[in-house]
């Protein structure tokens, strides 16, 4: 076998070999100023880092590669005076919670205000889901106080951390938030929140910032919400959802319903961003100057946007007095009851729609304690019909006056029949006899309409009290398991425009009662009121409103509140059967025809105010169409 040698070719080959590497790796070696920058660099990334970790709440303990001090002098230069609080243990993302028997409130370091607000006895959408109402919760809300410093900073408290404080004074439970510019300077933001309470006390106060803050210019607090949908109908609950203010001398007003409604009204005492029976209430012991309130509709396909109803915003100056700034203010997170606003004497009641005028004094006079007394006592469905009962009663005489009117023209009929066939090339003369008949036989042709006119208050308060009625959210009766929503009784495949998709029963009940009550007093109407020239003719529009009302009641109560719907219901039967009562026992048409003739016999009576007006603007319409005849 042949012995191996060493080849010295090779060996000069891998000594040339190494030696080409080494002066490679030589001439590729950074240069120290490549390597300066380059640890320049990453002391940079470092030191960003450790201010991201800052702003973000980590802990300055957090191992990083830089120093505290350098990570203050950054924050110095970001926040100003307000480096302070970013360096205390307390900047962080960290929560406090504050609750008694009646809301659950949990206040955020960052930013210092309400990031979730529960109410404890109320669940959404219906009883027993399970799901207690959210008001505030997931960011749907901001508060934010606009800092403009004399050294020509703008910063957001929204975007700052506070530093918490919680105390107990008795019963009551203080929140202290604090944003700090030095250990006796900050603004603050004290929560007080009492047992038994939906009130929520709200300060805000600074000290020793004087120096720090541009006073020129009032602070810009912004405030907005978007609305938790709580109610089980999308529509029903986004027509009672609006934002509510009160102004200067207790005038009072709301934010038109619809896209980019913005009102602007001054020396503003309380701000209301009401939902359908849940409101979310600011108010000040000092007027807000000036504010911009906005409104804005979310709901566009009641199929699709489920979750929130409307978007609303407010934004209100906070005047310095002596260069600091001292707001005592109010939370209110409850429910938009009449009587819990109320009671707390601040005029917050008037965000509830009671109606204008009449309509309002009707309910707040007559409904509300009517309707309180009954419910207080039974069952809410049974103190409905009990309710419409005493109404209807309360109503009858003026009922029955109306029907006496039409029965006594009814039997005048055949004589003005017989005048309109006499005179009938002679309109005036027509009406002047006409109006001589009514006199002498002692019948006032308005009678009948003016009891009509007397009803119309009561039956437009109806329709604002039931809607507005928290007493009978997610109250059962019979197939409705809640008075204040629609009871559905089939769920549609498809959805119908204007009715929806489901079929409510107590409306069709409702538009049957008012077919049979149209039905049995339109002929009385018919004969009580003959048609007069150039008027209309009321058989006709009559036979047609048998029809179009029941139709009416369906499609626009379908998705109304089962109360009002059972309200209508109860209504239109008790009115059928003081009708009956009235027409077959009460109202004697031969006496009344024997009292006509009897008061034709008599003097006739002097001519009221009404018919001699008239009488004397028909007068003129006839001279003037004679006047007019001749040119």
């Amino acid at each position: 076998m042949e012995e191996k040698k060493i080849d010295l070719n090779s060996i000069i080959g891998f000594v040339l070999i190494f030696g080409i590497l080494i002066w490679i790796m030589y001439q590729n070696q950074p240069s120290e100023a490549t390597i300066a920058a380059e640890k320049a660099k990453k002391e940079q990334v470092a030191k960003a880092k450790a201010i991201k970790e800052v702003m973000n709440s980590k802990l300055l303990a957090t191992p990083v590669a830089t120093t505290i001090g350098e990570v203050s002098d950054q924050l110095q230069k970001e926040l100003g005076s307000f480096a302070y609080s970013a360096t205390l243990p307390s900047a962080k993302e960290s929560f406090t919670t504050i609750e008694n028997e009646f809301v659950k409130l949990k206040i955020a370091n960052k930013g210092g205000y309400i990031v979730e607000a529960t109410l404890k006895n109320f669940e959404k959408f219906k009883k027993g889901s399970g799901q207690l109402v959210e008001l505030i919760k997931d960011n749907n809300t901001n508060l934010n106080l606009q800092l403009l410093t004399s050294d020509n900073r703008a910063l957001n408290t929204k975007d700052l951390f506070f530093e918490p404080t919680y105390t107990k004074v008795g019963a009551d439970q203080i929140l202290s938030m604090k944003l700090k510019a030095g250990a006796n300077k900050f603004l603050e933001y004290k929560y007080i929140l009492k047992p038994n309470d939906y009130m929520v006390g709200f300060d805000i106060h600074s000290q020793g910032l004087n120096k720090i803050l541009n006073t020129a210019k009032p602070l810009d607090l912004e405030w907005n919400l978007k609305t938790y949908r709580t109610e089980k109908s999308i529509a029903y609950e986004d027509r009672y959802t609006l934002l509510n203010y009160e102004y200067e001398d207790e005038k009072f007003n709301y934010v038109g319903d619809g896209n980019d409604k913005e009102e602007t009204p001054e020396n503003v005492k309380f701000i209301a961003f009401k939902q359908h029976f849940f409101s979310t209430i600011l108010l000040t012991d000092t007027p807000f100057a000036k504010s911009s309130l906005k409104s804005n509709k979310l709901v566009v396909d009641e199929k699709v946007d489920t979750t929130y109803i409307k978007q609303f915003k407010a934004n209100v100056p906070l005047a310095y007095t002596n260069g600091e700034i001292d707001y005592k203010m109010s939370w209110y997170f409850g429910p938009s009851d009449y009587k819990t606003l109320k009671s707390y004497d601040k005029n917050l009641e008037k965000i509830i729609p009671l109606g204008w005028g009449i309509f309002g004094w009707i309910n707040k006079f007559v409904f509300i304690p009517l309707f309180g007394f009954l419910s207080s006592y039974i069952a809410y469905g049974i103190a409905i019909i009990i309710f419409t009962i005493i109404v209807k009663i309360a109503m009858s005489p003026i009922t029955y006056k109306s029907f006496l009117s039409q029965a006594k023209m009814k039997v005048l009929r055949p004589e003005i029949t017989e005048l309109g066939e006499k005179f009938k090339k002679d309109p005036m003369k027509k009406q002047q006899e006409t109006m001589k008949l009514y006199n002498k036989a002692g019948v006032n042709p308005m009678a009948g309409c003016i009891p009509a006119l007397i009803q119309l208050p009561f039956m437009y308060a109806s329709f604002q009290f039931f809607p507005s009625a928290f007493e009978l959210r997610q109250k059962s009766f019979l197939w409705a398991d809640d008075l204040s929503s629609f009871d559905q009784v089939a769920k549609l495949p498809f959805h119908i425009p204007m009715y929806g998709d489901h079929i409510s029963l107590f409306p069709i009940l409702a538009a049957i009662a008012i077919f049979f009550y149209m039905k049995m007093t339109s002929g009385d109407q018919q004969m009580a009121a003959p048609q007069q020239e150039g008027m209309p003719d009321m058989a006709k529009m009559m036979k047609y409103m048998i029809y179009i009302s029941p139709i009416m009641m369906l499609i626009f109560f379908n998705s109304y509140g089962a109360g009002l719907s059972l309200y209508n219901f109860i209504s239109n039967l008790i009115t059928i059967g003081i009708m009956f009562v009235i027409k077959n026992y009460i109202v004697d048409s031969d006496k009344i025809h024997a009292q006509i003739q009897e008061n034709k016999l008599k003097e006739p009576k002097k001519q009221g105010k009404f018919q001699k007006k008239l009488q004397e603007v028909m007068e003129q319409a006839e001279a003037q169409k004679a006047k007019d005849k001749k040119k």
